[in-house]
């Protein structure tokens, strides 16, 4: 496997009162075999897409074309889009650029999911356009926020490249049929790839919406996608729920708050390269279970980032919090702390480390802190962070959601409430002067 689940520090044994108890969680747990069963049946009839996708390599030469070419002919490549459309390649291209720039070779890749207006006026001051290849995905082909960046932008595409050559800087992904995408992909005859209609947004990383900008930043979506099938197999194939760690972690987070009272979890990574995947995990975890007076409120947090910031609250303020530490193999990495440097200065407990022992030190700390602390506390260990540990980490909390669903009897792939608002926002949109 490419992590390993520790979830001792959540149990009353650890941890004391706000501990679970086994008695609190083995029905929980057990409870997790007909959501497994399920899962299996949907996979051996076909009938959830999410599920076919690790095994899947049919689509992947098509996407390699396209994003070859991408290589080639542009410096930089901007995807359009937002939540689901867009976390989920953010997250995969973290692994090859973490605000450096990209590696030699490959397009800087800028993700442009929101629409504050100063943030694109800023664009043309910073792009060449010719030089500027554009991804606008939305998988109804609808969504107002992605289509108003498309619309706004094509003008300075046409400037620069002229309508003729749109074609050459522009693939737009959304689910087939009528849409305006659709209309506007075919008045500029644009390249099309189709979206997966039974594949939602915020389940979407593994197929061509997180694959294509992955793809373009030089990541290897087979060995992506391999991870994720290494998951789901065990998840499938395993004997009892207990020993399926999607399982696992959804009957902690169900039991935890129908007897402890924790009403959020907190995903803490500790390595800034999975930064963008606690974004992309908390949409899945809100949007899936926030239904019917269910689910708990995830949250971002990042080591040792907030540790300064949010720890205090974390340990000494109110236990209704769940915790979850992704946690790398770090000790020895890094440059070394120069001893006369740090000896000279009152420093000599750095003398002669390196900082990934430093990074290390903490993490284990935080952990250890947490639990003495009384706060649960599960420890997931991805000793190397590369394609395949991201696909095995996104194909865990997504089946670990979908299990939480199950569990507390919500549809884990709709969002009925945010129409409401989208409706409103039509409406104020109408009634404003022009």
């Amino acid at each position: 496997m490419h992590y390993r689940q520790e979830i001792a520090g959540c149990f009353a044994a650890a941890i004391g009162e706000h501990g679970l108890a086994e008695r609190d969680y083995a029905p929980v747990l057990a409870g997790c075999g007909e959501a497994l069963a399920w899962l299996r049946d949907q996979h051996a009839t076909s009938s959830l897409p999410l599920l076919a996708l690790p095994e899947r390599q049919d689509d992947l030469p098509a996407l390699q074309d396209i994003s070859s070419g991408f290589r080639e002919r542009f410096e930089n490549v901007i995807v359009l889009g937002t939540g689901g459309s867009s976390l989920g390649g953010q997250t995969l291209v973290s692994l090859a650029d973490i605000g450096f720039g990209p590696p030699s070779g490959t397009p800087r890749m800028v993700f442009l999911d929101n629409i504050d207006p100063d943030t694109f006026a800023e664009l043309d001051r910073f792009l060449d356009w010719r030089r500027t290849g554009l991804l606008v995905i939305s998988k109804s082909g609808s969504t107002a926020e992605t289509l108003t960046q498309f619309l706004t932008l094509v003008p300075n595409m046409v400037a620069a490249v002229g309508e003729d050559g749109l074609a050459r800087h522009v693939v737009t992904i959304t689910e087939p049929g009528d849409s305006p995408l659709r209309l506007l992909a075919e008045r500029f005859a644009l390249p099309m790839l189709d979206h997966d209609p039974g594949i939602g947004g915020r389940f979407s990383a593994l197929s061509l919406v997180g694959l294509l900008p992955a793809m373009i930043a030089g990541l290897a979506a087979e060995e992506v996608r391999a991870g994720a099938a290494e998951t789901l197999r065990a998840c499938l194939e395993a004997s009892a729920p207990a020993n399926a760690p999607p399982a696992a972690g959804a009957a902690l987070a169900v039991a935890l708050q129908r007897h402890r009272g924790i009403t959020t979890t907190v995903l803490m990574p500790y390595r800034d390269r999975l930064a963008a995947f606690g974004l992309w995990y908390r949409q899945l975890w809100a949007e899936s279970l926030g239904k019917g007076g269910q689910g708990t409120t995830p949250i971002r947090a990042l080591g040792t980032v907030d540790q300064h910031s949010q720890l205090q609250l974390y340990l000494d303020g109110p236990p209704d919090k769940m915790f979850t530490l992704l946690m790398g193999d770090v000790a020895g990495g890094g440059a070394e702390v120069p001893p006369e440097l740090a000896g000279a200065t009152g420093l000599g407990y750095l003398a002669g480390r390196r900082m990934g022992d430093l990074l290390d030190a903490e993490q284990r700390a935080t952990a250890d802190t947490l639990i003495r602390h009384g706060r649960p506390t599960r420890v997931m260990r991805v000793p190397r962070l590369d394609e395949a540990a991201m696909g095995a980490l996104m194909m865990h909390f997504m089946l670990e959601t979908i299990i939480a669903a199950r569990l507390m009897g919500v549809d884990a792939f709709d969002q009925p409430a945010v129409e409401e608002s989208k409706r409103l926002a039509r409406d104020y949109l109408a009634a404003m002067k022009i």
